[in-house]
């Protein structure tokens, strides 16, 4: 019962994220259309040799941390979920908390570069949403780091903060990653198409792959009741005392 209660919650939490993010993604497509509107009137920014790559390296590193590494730990620390082995799932959770830390790691030398090199009136929504998650990325680390043990008062609380956090950090990064292609291509009018056609394959396979742990043991379990079904006793496997009564009498 507990148990249902809590996936309806998750649920419940998963439809209110994804009703956020639509007025998110509203804003941004309108602001795009603004900026290129402007820009028919100025001069389209043709940065240095130098910048350029400042930039693209600067969205290399955000693309690692938002767009791979944090969606890449989520699926690897779901499959703790019906991990009995103590060593594998301390394994999980050991590689979970290294890709977390990697992740804060980049966005924090992103976030330096962008500081130094870039003009930040934070007047634009990538800016302002770069600025909000570099704070918010912190809290699944700190959190991480205050785990209580399974079984304990407040795992349940614990849990659901820090699930709610993490996937709310992840789906927000993946869109700011969407927003910097389109500041980009709007501020230099290079086409990012390819980079835009790439990365929506990528967040495909996660979230395929997301969907999939979801049915993964229920398939090994209906495989493994198929199986034992299928499985009939032969006259080879027939133990000594069926073989003695199914035997012709001298």
């Amino acid at each position: 019962m507990i148990r249902i209660t809590t996936q309806k919650v998750i649920l419940h939490v998963a439809i209110f994220i994804i009703v956020a993010l639509l007025p998110l993604v509203t804003a941004t497509q309108k602001h795009a259309k603004k900026i290129i509107h402007e820009c028919s009137d100025h001069k389209v920014l043709e940065p240095s040799p130098k910048l350029s790559f400042q930039i693209i390296l600067h969205g290399i590193l955000l693309w690692a941390s938002m767009g791979f590494l944090m969606p890449i730990a989520i699926l690897v620390i779901r499959m703790s979920n019906k991990e009995q082995n103590g060593r594998r799932l301390k394994m999980i959770v050991y590689t979970h908390a290294s890709l977390q830390i990697l992740s804060v790691l980049l966005v924090a030398v992103a976030t330096i570069m962008s500081v130094i090199n870039f003009e930040n009136f934070f007047d634009n929504t990538h800016q302002r949403l770069g600025l909000a998650l570099y704070v918010a990325i912190w809290l699944p680390f700190i959190a991480g780091i205050f785990r209580p043990d399974r079984g304990s008062k407040n795992r349940g609380v614990w849990y659901a903060f820090h699930w709610l956090i993490g996937v709310t950090v992840t789906l927000l990064g993946i869109v700011n990653v969407y927003i910097g292609l389109q500041a980009y291509n709007t501020k230099t009018m290079k086409s990012t198409s390819v980079w835009n056609w790439l990365f929506s394959i990528e967040v495909g396979v996660i979230a395929f792959i997301y969907l999939f742990q979801e049915k993964w043991q229920y398939i090994k379990q209906s495989g493994g009741i198929l199986g034992n079904e299928s499985v009939r006793p032969t006259d080879q496997e027939a133990s000594p005392t069926q073989k003695k009564e199914i035997s012709p009498m001298a």
